[in-house]
């Protein structure tokens, strides 16, 4: 009896002495918008007590798991009104948020929260461009494009005027993974890279990540940039739509089952082709000959997202996109004795994907995505031509074709895995299915059809990642990572361990320090000898004879919150790249006597540079002033000697500036003024005549020949590249739609910017402001002259385009 009295007070003083630690609860839902009902991606949840915190992810979801007691939720989302909940957490809870919009409120202030603000994230190089930003910024022609905005970022270059390409801190284009919608989209572009296949009337949210990348993200060396549809309102049906100078737009979103289900349809069309038919029939009239060339394209997308539980999600979404370039030509004239003519000539490139995903909640800290996709980008040049002889009563069919192109099967799971405010773990899998289509020719005469050229080439591709976002102390938050990724080809299996490493110290309650390193591999690459971001370029696997890309990057820098709506970062970085491709000197695309692997060369990349980013998202004035000063340069064995050059999208300097201005409610301004250091070139510098050494003597005396020697591989720049864009919006909003009269100006002040250099030859004087090249004499008595011809390629353009929404 006397033991067991000693051994309750025992423990009965143990319990006295120590704080039995506090039952932890849940609070887990979905952040959207009250009247879309879109999920609100990056929206951010904390209590006020203790400042503990989180966001929600690609789909809305959120998770917070807090001790019992007393809780002061507030949920924020830049652009929309700040909700709080309060009330007692003694148990889980489900609570889903629909935040409201700014524009619908009358009166309303929306200012970055604690939990929001730049400095607080360990995410760095991480752009989002708020779609609103997107369509007010001035635009080429009045057609809204995503990538000419991003382009517009310090650190990121265009491929040349006009061009919707993308250069990422000295990488090449193919070192991009642009995804829509989780699929991976091939080619960007229509109308030769003028403008991007996004629509911006489908879009929801935009990230671009040009650095510190997290495990999760991999595939390719430079840039992931992450685009995603919306999913179409739940609650009423809306659309919007333009017409202007290039193309016309309509969408049209709305509920299939309200609150369970929706559907979204965007389409867009050019129609230089229809326009102009009367005027080519009118110059074909006195012809016998009828030609008809014309080009076009247009872009569909199309989602469906249905809710079947609480815990449960399906989403399927498309897209489709073609550009065709055509010349037609028909005779006119037919009798019994002679022959008629048909043939089609042209060009053809696009995309098509599709995605299928699954959301499932398994349990309140645990969410999961499973994710099915197809991508297919294909390319065509071809000749078709159509002979029929009245005589004989014959017809003949000549077919060409060269086809190019990639298709990808792909699966992935991804899971989010919130334990507590402390850590956010994400990990997952995925698995894709490459054809290769490098590059094929195929004839069809007398209905007999004839493959030569390029094999396909079918590979695999895996991939394994975890990454856990931890919160050390009050100041110190670390993003650990590790992807694992392999690739298999050709009885080859090519495999990397990618780590990845991330940290945010804040210096004070307004200033955080940062720094990243991240290892990334590529096993898909890009053949391209052209400024354009053109049809004709290649997609290309890594085979036994070629090696995977590789990068290796360092970016440290500061991040500054102030006067609650200004964010204000400087980063330096320093990335190198192994294993880039390049095609030899004198090769060509189109060569099918020879395989594509015989035509590239690898070597290794380089770049490094600070950028200087200020922001401003909120507000009735917002905008961006960006500056980039970089270095990029190349080294490839069996070019240049051997030595380094510069990179051909090698600016020193590169400066943006994007301002946007509400006037009430009824007008709204924009401009955007950017100025870069001119692009490098190779040139050639002399030219000189020599005996020729196949035939040395003719009839006519001795054979010469002329041979041109050349600059070091762009050893020589451009003039400087700046324009001014400007547009005003005259909005009116009507009983039952919304209509706005949109007039822009391109290049403002008609600066005439180089889009590339040709070389002329004179024998007359040339006058000073030209750089000219006397050449030697050689065999010859006369001396021969050189210069250099800038060409531009727009002037000044004014554009009117009329948008509605209902």
């Amino acid at each position: 009896m006397q033991l067991l009295c000693c051994v309750g007070t025992g423990l009965y003083a143990q319990s006295a002495g120590q704080q039995l630690p506090a039952k932890r609860y849940t609070i887990s839902g979905y952040m959207r918008d009250s009247l879309s009902t879109e999920s609100l991606i990056g929206a951010t949840l904390y209590n006020r007590s203790d400042m503990l915190g989180t966001s929600s992810n690609q789909y809305g979801f959120y998770s917070l798991t807090l001790p019992e007691g007393w809780v002061d939720l507030v949920y924020s989302y830049v652009g929309y009104a700040t909700q709080v909940r309060s009330f007692m957490l003694d148990r889980d809870v489900v609570i889903d948020v629909d935040m409201v919009g700014s524009l619908t409120l009358e009166e309303v202030v929306v200012t970055a929260r604690k939990s929001d603000r730049i400095q607080d994230r360990t995410q760095m190089s991480a752009l989002n461009v708020p779609i609103a930003q997107v369509k007010a910024a001035p635009a080429l022609l009045g057609e809204v494009d995503v990538l000419k905005v991003l382009q517009l970022m310090p650190g990121i270059q265009s491929g040349g005027e006009g061009s919707s390409g993308l250069y990422v801190r000295g990488g090449g284009p193919d070192q991009n993974l642009i995804l829509l919608d989780g699929v991976p989209v091939y080619n960007a572009s229509h109308l030769f890279g003028f403008f991007s296949v996004f629509n911006a009337d489908a879009i929801n949210s935009i990230e671009l990540l040009k650095g510190g990348f997290p495990a999760r993200h991999g595939g390719r060396i430079s840039s992931v940039i992450d685009i995603n549809m919306k999913e179409g309102n739940m609650q009423q049906f809306h659309g919007e739509g333009s017409i202007g100078i290039v193309a016309s737009r309509l969408t049209i979103e709305g509920p299939i089952l309200k609150d369970r289900s929706s559907f979204i349809v965007s389409a867009r069309r050019t129609y230089v082709d229809l326009l102009a038919r009367p005027f080519i029939a009118a110059a074909n009239s006195e012809s016998s000959q009828e030609v008809v060339p014309g080009y076009y394209f247009y872009d569909l997308n199309a989602k469906i997202n249905h809710r079947i539980s609480a815990n449960d999600r399906i989403y399927l979404s498309a897209y489709m996109g073609n550009d065709k370039f055509y010349v037609e030509t028909e005779d006119k004239d037919e009798d019994y004795y002679t022959t008629h003519s048909k043939s089609d000539v042209g060009l053809t490139w696009g995309n098509i994907t599709a995605a299928f995903r699954w959301n499932h909640v398994f349990t309140n800290q645990l969410f999961g995505n499973t994710t099915l996709t197809y991508s297919r980008y294909r390319m065509n040049i071809y000749m078709k031509e159509w002979v029929k002889n009245s005589y004989e009563n014959t017809e003949q069919y000549i077919g060409l074709d060269y086809l190019s192109g990639i298709e990808d099967w792909s699966g992935r799971v991804a899971f989010d895995y919130l334990p507590s405010p402390n850590h956010y773990i994400r990990f997952g899998g995925s698995f894709t299915y490459h054809t290769f289509n490098p590059g094929s020719i195929g004839v069809t005469a007398e209905n007999i059809p004839i493959d030569f050229g390029g094999a396909k080439t079918r590979t695999q591709e895996y991939s394994l990642y975890v990454e856990d976002d931890l919160r050390l102390s009050d100041r110190l938050k670390v993003n650990a990572g590790l992807r694992w990724s392999a690739f298999g080809v050709r009885g080859e299996l090519y495999h990397a361990l990618q780590p990845r490493l991330a940290a945010r110290y804040l210096l004070t309650d307004d200033l955080s320090a940062k720094a990243a390193y991240s290892r990334m591999a590529q096993y898909v690459h890009l053949l391209t000898n052209s400024n354009l971001g053109m049809p004709t370029d290649l997609w290309v696997p890594t085979t036994d004879l070629l090696r995977p890309q590789r990068s290796d990057q360092v970016t440290a820098g500061f991040a500054y919150n102030f006067l609650s709506e200004y964010e204000l970062s400087l980063e330096g970085y320093y990335k190198t790249m192994d294993n880039v491709l390049e095609y030899k000197e004198g090769t060509s695309v189109f060569d099918v006597h020879s395989q594509w692997e015989d035509k590239v060369l690898q070597g290794e990349g380089r770049s490094y540079g600070v950028e200087l980013f200020a922001q401003k998202k909120t507000g009735t004035f917002t905008g961006w002033i960006g500056y980039t000063l970089s270095w990029s340069d190349r080294q490839f064995d069996a070019l240049n000697h051997g030595k380094r050059f510069s990179y051909k999208y090698d600016r020193r300097h590169d400066v943006s500036v994007v301002l946007m201005k509400k006037f009430g409610k009824k007008v709204e301004a924009s401009a955007t003024w950017v100025f870069g250091t001119g692009n490098s070139a190779t040139v050639p510098v002399s030219v000189f005549h020599t005996v020729d050494p196949i035939y040395p003597t003719t009839e006519f005396g001795s054979g010469q020949i002329s041979v041109t020697e050349y600059s070091e591989r762009n050893a020589y720049r451009m003039a400087p590249y700046h324009r001014l864009d400007l547009s005003v919006s005259l909005i009116k909003k009507k009983r039952l739609y919304e209509r706005r009269w949109i007039f822009g100006v391109f290049n403002a002040y008609n600066r005439r910017n180089p889009y590339f250099v040709n070389i002329v030859k004179e024998s007359n004087y040339i006058p000073e402001d030209f750089f000219s090249i006397i050449m030697p004499p050689g065999y010859l008595s006369e001396q021969v002259r050189y210069r250099y011809w800038q060409v531009s390629l727009f002037p000044i353009i004014p554009s009117v385009s009329y948008q509605f929404k209902f």
